[in-house]
């Protein structure tokens, strides 16, 4: 069959998808309720007993570090010391923007060490961007004027070369995003080789740099014997460069995603100043939260079973998506080119989707004309601007298997209409 005919042939069947009028929606990473439902034993964990391990109530003012027993936990799952771990509310987005602006303003050792200091004859400081990325760390730096450079992304983590020789050339870079394990959106997991070269970046970037290493989804497993992340605060400080990495995780896809516990961690003297900062605007955070978390989970034992619960309800539906990619895309190419490749990860929450050069927005619009909602083209890019207009973020974690189902039957076909109509 000519690629006209078969052309035609799809938008008849696209045509009689539209009467259905769907409505789908396969943009955002949030956890579906069955997913929320496991955690419902958060609320009345307490019973009325409101004592910290230390004996202290959480119901009242004070404890801006976190009630003791939430720190140990979040030691554990950072891997970090006791001593260099901070637990704050419900959100490690917030944490990471209250600690991008505390570096900004206020500096992260004193006012001498502020960023906009740096900022001057109008210039802007600049923070190194892994892309395609989380959208969300772009929109922090985007908020506060800071200019972003995106660095390529390989199977290993970041173009480490890359990101070497633009700090060595450039002390205006003060920070690099980063999502190490199953990163969002192409799941990757960063190599021992690339961890170990961002313990060093101490030593050759400008003054205050910071490693933003946003661990979200360091026990969100979809495979067996998964995947080691290398720890890079022990590297750092192996290196001396400890206080460069910022370590952030939260329980917001493991318990309630608006109702978890964040944790931050890093040298010591970096969470004492932040503490510190943060204690100008609350006098401590949501310690009866914390606190029903940890009589909740428990452990890291506890987290673990509740994260194996958490896979039976996802693997389910990212192996439907990839059912769908495969026999729908698999062996399909036009003028010799696959019509598409994706990514088939080990854990996290997205899948990404590239098609040929400058056909992402086309087919998101195919889509959405047809009811089912993606990400808009570019999110995954600094500024939106994919520059090969290919990248797709699938998020298959809140629709059911039945939704999954339905809008992948239309990605597919979408895919295949937009790459022929390129190719006419």
């Amino acid at each position: 069959m000519s690629n006209a005919s078969r052309l035609q042939e799809l938008n008849q069947r696209l045509e009689e998808i539209k009467q259905q009028q769907l409505s789908l929606d396969l943009t955002r990473g949030k956890p579906a309720t069955a997913q929320l439902d496991l955690c419902n034993g958060l609320d009345g964990a307490l019973q009325g007993d409101y004592r910290c391990a230390d004996g202290t109530d959480s119901r009242n003012y004070g404890g801006g570090l976190g009630i003791p027993e939430a720190r140990e936990f979040a030691a554990e799952y950072l891997d970090a010391k006791v001593s260099q771990v901070m637990v704050g509310g419900n959100s490690s987005l917030q944490l990471m923007y209250q600690y991008v602006v505390h570096a900004y303003l206020n500096g992260v050792s004193g006012p001498e060490s502020a960023w906009v200091n740096d900022a001057s004859n109008g210039e802007r400081i600049k923070f190194l961007c892994p892309a395609p990325g989380y959208d969300r760390h772009f929109s922090v730096c985007e908020s506060l004027g800071i200019e972003m450079i995106p660095v390529t992304m390989d199977e290993n983590g970041p173009d480490m070369d890359q990101v070497e020789s633009l700090l060595k050339s450039d002390p205006l870079i003060k920070g690099i995003w980063c999502v190490p394990k199953y990163a969002n959106p192409n799941g990757i997991v960063y190599s021992d080789e690339v961890v170990a070269r961002f313990a060093r970046l101490g030593k050759i970037a400008g003054a205050n740099f910071r490693i933003m290493w946003d661990n979200a989804y360091a026990e969100h497993h979809l495979a067996d014997n998964p995947p080691e992340l290398a720890n890079l605060l022990a590297l750092s400080e192996a290196e001396g460069t400890a206080a460069n990495a910022i370590i952030i995780g939260s329980t917001s896809k493991i318990t309630f995603a608006g109702a978890g516990i964040s944790f931050i961690a890093s040298a010591e003297e970096n969470i004492k100043n932040f503490v510190a900062y943060l204690g100008i605007s609350t006098i401590g955070p949501d310690k009866v939260n914390q606190l029903r978390h940890m009589r909740f989970i428990k452990n890291m034992d506890g987290l673990r079973e509740l994260m194996q619960s958490h896979r039976n309800i996802l693997q389910p539906k990212f192996e439907l998506v990839l059912k769908h990619l495969d026999e729908g895309l698999g062996d399909k190419t036009v003028n010799g080119k696959a019509i598409g490749t994706w990514t088939r990860p080990q854990g996290g929450y997205f899948i990404l989707f590239d098609t040929q050069p400058g056909l992402a927005t086309r087919v998101i619009e195919l889509c959405a004309d047809a009811g089912v909602k993606l990400t808009p083209a570019g999110s995954t890019w600094p500024y939106k601007k994919d520059p090969a207009n290919t990248n797709i973020r699938l998020a298959p974690s809140f629709p059911s298997l039945e939704e999954i189902d339905a809008a992948m039957q239309v990605f597919v076909l979408c895919v295949e209409i937009a790459t022929l109509e390129q190719a006419a």
